[in-house]
């Protein structure tokens, strides 16, 4: 078993309806789903509207890299830290996918003694929030081809349908498909395919929409496919959105539940950063702001793809402005973007680190000066660490006038991560936030991802084939051009190359591929070889997810 799991079984967890009791909400704004998790009703959360709001604290990373940064293990441990040192704080973090659990990470749930639990079901169904979310997509997409089969009214061309379908789970021969096959009673046969559910434009509106009146408005604004004129078709014109809004009613509650240290958590939503916009619920994150002094949220992989989609998408959307940033790196991660092999990461290297400091200087730069925030380096700490290490990174991030601060909250828990708390508060009461987006509202969508390329991925320019440039012009000649962008790319690299460590400059972002969002209100454009629908690795991790003969969940890690 591994060890974070093995903790997270041992975790003495406190009644859900005790920890929603701890924030002032009422035992019947509690819906329960067993004894430790819950869902907080939206009604409740409409009371506290003219409440003032604590303190925002966003957590973001370096460029994920093989070794591990652990982002969530910090928002975790910062957020029982905040409470160590006598604040109030409550944690916010997105619902972990399926696709990866079975896949890549086995889990993603914190680690050490910074988790949230019940590890097992936060992991797996959860509260069914993703299940109900597919649905609703599904339902939409049968929806669509029930239609043309019956007289197609609506007038679709079958050519241009681009409502796609969804799973969670990773399953690249699902990627693109034909239905329809097998004769007329089978419906029009078509080219289609599906995304994975966190890569989907329902996950995107779930997460973006401020109620359930606005949740069904913007699924029926969702643009589903094209007439032969090339007139847009919407989701409501197919008069499902309503049934859909009715599948998502109950989810749409902000999930609680605690820390390995009892302290809350909220956790509702799950879009990916690098396919997706990456963060959790307005929702959740509005209602935790108005029960709390300080929120601590994460925006997923790295500055470059979270915490920009975090500013331009959700902030842009919500309001939601963060005091503060905690940027998490590992020495062992630095030293693999200096170049450094993985089975080589637990030798001392200054060389190699010295060099792959790089990647943490530019995201550092890029929120102090793109961003337009204040921000903390908040090392994870490993026991291969070495004094000259710990040193050399500190004398190389002085200049930036930044604290860089060694947490060792896997091991210890809040405690220690009580400095980084110390650091972050500090921060927050001395010195105030110049917040700025990378581009403005009335930019056209070109210049806004270029903006995007050059300003936060250091790259010479952007590019697109004739096809692509000139789909950006009809979305913006039809009115969609006052939309944020949602780049999704590799999360490894300021590239689109993956194996370019470090921080990369002068290189050219192409666009492949683009997708109108009309209800989540975005335009995501799709760089290099990223796939919305993963696939598995040679090794999955669900080769060693099993269950005991006593109900024991074994393998997640």
């Amino acid at each position: 078993m591994s060890i974070d799991l093995e903790i997270a079984q041992k975790a003495t967890m406190n009644r859900i309806l005790g920890v929603a009791t701890r924030l002032g909400i009422p035992e019947e704004h509690v819906v329960p789903y067993g004894h430790y998790k819950a869902k907080v009703s939206l009604e409740y959360v409409n009371t506290l509207k003219d409440k003032p709001n604590g303190k925002l604290i966003l957590v973001t990373a370096i460029s994920p890299t093989p070794a591990g940064e652990g982002k969530t293990t910090m928002s975790v441990g910062l957020g029982d830290a905040l409470n160590h040192i006598g604040k109030k704080a409550i944690i916010c973090l997105r619902e972990p996918s399926l696709g990866p659990v079975f896949g890549v990470k086995g889990g993603a749930a914190g680690g050490g003694y910074a988790q949230v639990v019940p590890m097992e079901d936060i992991n797996l169904h959860f509260t069914g929030d993703f299940n109900a979310i597919a649905l609703a997509n599904n339902l939409l997409a049968a929806a669509i081809d029930n239609h043309i089969h019956h007289g197609n009214e609506l007038n679709f061309d079958n050519r241009r349908v681009t409502w796609r379908r969804v799973m969670d789970m990773n399953d690249r021969a699902l990627r693109d498909i034909v239905v329809g096959m097998g004769g007329p009673n089978n419906g029009h046969t078509r080219e289609d395919g599906f995304d994975i559910v966190v890569a989907s434009e329902i996950m995107a509106i779930f997460c973006l929409a401020t109620s359930l009146q606005d949740l069904k408005k913007r699924m029926g604004n969702i643009v589903v496919g094209y007439t032969p004129e090339q007139q847009p078709i919407h989701a409501r014109d197919v008069n499902v959105h309503g049934a859909m809004a009715a599948l998502l009613k109950d989810a749409l509650n902000p999930n609680l539940v605690q820390t390995l240290e009892n302290n809350p958590a909220f956790i509702h939503g799950g879009p990916f950063a690098n396919i997706a916009h990456g963060c959790n619920s307005v929702i959740a994150t509005q209602t935790a702001l108005k029960l709390a002094d300080y929120v601590v949220t994460e925006a997923g992989f790295g500055a470059d793809l979270g915490a920009e989609k975090f500013i331009d998408i959700k902030c842009r959307k919500s309001g939601l402005r963060p005091d503060a940033v905690v940027v998490v790196a590992t020495i062992r991660a630095l030293k693999f973007h200096g170049g450094v092999e993985l089975k080589d990461l637990g030798t001392e290297d200054l060389k190699a680190l010295g060099k792959g400091i790089a990647n943490l200087e530019r995201h550092v730069n890029n929120i102090r000066n793109h961003y337009g925030l204040p921000c903390v380096v908040a090392i994870n700490h490993f026991v291969d660490n070495t004094e000259a290490e710990v040193q050399l990174l500190q004398t190389k991030m002085a200049h930036h006038d930044v604290p860089v601060i060694l947490a060792r909250h896997w091991a210890e828990g809040g405690k220690g991560a009580v400095d980084v708390a110390r650091a972050v508060v500090n921060l927050i009461e001395t010195k105030p936030t110049d917040f700025k987006f990378v581009y403005e509202d009335c930019d056209p969508l070109w210049e806004k991802a270029k903006s995007i390329a050059t300003k936060i991925y250091g790259a010479s320019d952007i590019t697109a084939d004739t096809k692509i440039r000139a789909q950006i012009r009809r979305l913006q000649e039809s009115g969609y051009g006052h939309y944020p962008v949602c780049i999704a790319k590799t999360q490894y690299s300021f590239s689109t190359d993956p194996q370019l460590r470090g921080a990369p400059s002068g290189h050219v972002v192409n666009i492949r591929e683009v997708r109108l969002s009309a209800g989540a209100e975005f335009i995501v454009m799709i760089c290099g070889d990223v796939m919305t629908m993963p696939g598995l690795p040679k090794k999955p991790a669900a080769n060693v997810i099993d269950v005991t003969a006593d109900g024991r969940i074994v393998g997640l890690f």
